[in-house]
């Protein structure tokens, strides 16, 4: 409960993280029919890349500042990347005032832009002080409502959606030892609730193993699923972030021709030292 993204807003991570997120919601939104995204962990919304917090870390000049210069204007890919993160920029873009770059969105934010008005959001936050801002933030948006709960109990409380058609993302802090092992059971609760459901679970890479652990358990689920990592550098027995990936369980049709586009880009941008990427595909 003492974790705070903004000390994190806008580094490679999220820039992976927001990048399969939208492309993902770009590929629901191809059929007409509503659906509904919920995020278990949403922060604040949005983060002031200015702020106290943002300046103690200075995490997205390697992150978000390796796509925009400080003026606001894209560093620019190919034409083929940059049609698929196009979603991601118009969202950073959309609460940047033209001439800086100031601010990141975080998950809500970016669902928040890229839904249409016949999809709804459901937006869940414990830290108290957090919660507060997101509820401010996004409770006069009549699509969305705003809890405090457990994200293990949101998740069970949340599902199926009415709508039968739903995203649902999973990105902890992994601050506690155990948050892998509770991670993976809103995984198995969600789908036991909503096996349909299209889940997104976002895990760090920090030389401590949690990463592997993670994949082995999702291998092991009678899932189709996707999955796409990238390390920015080496990992090091004494942790620090090296990089992250996403488990999409349901991935949309054609997420993975995306990512074969998207991530040897990704990972040259990002670059630390030593970048790797590993893209998988599993179905039962």
């Amino acid at each position: 409960m003492n974790y705070r993204h903004a000390y994190h807003a806008g580094n490679h991570a999220d820039v992976l993280k927001h990048i399969v997120l939208a492309r993902v919601i770009e590929h629901l939104k191809q059929k007409d029919a509503p659906f509904r995204f919920y995020d278990a962990h949403g922060g604040i919304g949005s983060y002031d890349l200015g702020g106290v917090e943002a300046e103690k870390t200075f995490e997205w000049r390697d992150g978000v500042g390796r796509l925009f210069s400080m003026d606001g204007a894209p560093l620019p890919f190919s034409e083929e990347v940059e049609n698929l993160i196009a979603p991601w920029r118009n969202c950073v873009a959309a609460v940047n005032e033209a001439g800086a770059l100031k601010r990141y969105p975080g998950s809500p934010e970016i669902v928040r832009l890229l839904l249409r008005p016949v999809d709804r959001l459901r937006l869940n936050e414990l830290h108290p002080v957090d919660y507060e801002t997101l509820l401010a933030a996004y409770a006069p948006d009549r699509r969305t409502a705003v809890s405090r709960l457990d994200a293990l109990m949101f998740v069970k409380s949340q599902l199926p959606p009415p709508e039968r058609r739903g995203l649902i993302l999973v990105d902890p802090p992994y601050e506690k030892t155990n948050e892998g092992e509770h991670a993976l059971r809103m995984l198995t609760e969600g789908l036991r609730r909503f096996a349909t459901g299209v889940f997104l679970l976002w895990f760090p890479v920090t030389g401590d193993g949690l990463d592997r652990r993670i994949l082995d358990a999702v291998r092991a689920t009678p899932t189709k699923h996707l999955w796409v990592t990238l390390n920015v550098r080496k990992p090091r027995p004494d942790g620090g972030l090296a990089g992250s990936g996403v488990v999409v369980i349901n991935p949309p049709w054609k997420l993975g021709d995306d990512l074969e586009i998207l991530m040897p880009a990704l990972a040259e941008r990002l670059s630390q030292g030593e970048p790797r990427f590993e893209i998988k595909f599993a179905a039962p």
